[in-house]
């Protein structure tokens, strides 16, 4: 699951007391940040080992800070705490701390069992990632259904947006795009995890940019 995170974000930012879009798309993706970075720290570990799964050879054998339930929870509680010292917005810090949590859920469904409850066994994932005929069609489904929801909630102000929103669709494919058909790795090296930050950097600001060019509906 890669652009499939930010469906959440899309949906939940047509809600009228919710964050930004931007923020939301930092609260979609914010367990993959902390993961990233703790990769290349060490404090969390991964390896490529072909064939794993259909679809995807990073082995992610070790990551009990971010990617346990527990941990996803804890990242969320603090993403709420910082939206609400903020903004004082219990509502929006709710939405976002929803929209973190949702990133182990949706992994769930497609990882290989390397999952967990609070870091240690049992490993947990459905593996969808074994199943490109459903994965695929499955993530495009929902990002885009959620991103038409999102468009219909909100209208362009002043008729801005259209190179916004092209940007920010066109970054959506082409990453994902590349996740799914780019030459997989055969040894990891440290650009995978700067590479990952770098897209979700890069699709991050398009969604605020696009956010600037929209308002809810019965906004003024």
């Amino acid at each position: 699951m890669f652009i499939g995170h930010y469906a959440p974000a899309l949906a939940m930012a047509a809600h009228p007391k919710a964050p930004r879009l931007g923020t939301l798309f930092v609260a979609a993706q914010l367990v993959d940040f902390g993961f990233f970075t703790l990769v290349m720290t060490g404090a969390e570990r991964m390896r490529i080992s072909p064939g794993l799964t259909a679809m995807n050879p990073m082995d992610l054998y070790h990551m009990p800070w971010t990617h346990s339930l527990l941990g996803s929870l804890v990242w969320a509680a603090g993403f709420a705490l910082l939206l609400y010292f903020l903004t004082r917005h219990r509502t929006a810090a709710i939405i976002g701390a929803g929209v973190v949590l949702s990133h182990w859920f949706l992994d769930l469904l497609v990882h290989a069992p390397d999952l967990t409850l609070a870091g240690g066994p049992p490993k947990l994932g459905l593996g969808l990632w074994n199943h490109p005929a459903i994965e695929m069609p499955l993530e495009l489904l929902i990002t885009f259904g959620a991103l038409g929801y999102y468009l219909a909630s909100t209208r362009p102000v002043r008729g801005k947006g259209k190179a916004a929103l092209a940007v920010l669709i066109v970054l959506l494919l082409a990453f994902q795009g590349f996740n799914w058909f780019a030459p997989p790795p055969t040894e990891f090296d440290m650009s995978i995890p700067v590479m990952g930050l770098l897209a979700f950097t890069l699709l991050t600001g398009a969604a605020a940019w696009l956010a600037t060019t929209r308002t809810r509906k019965g906004v003024l």
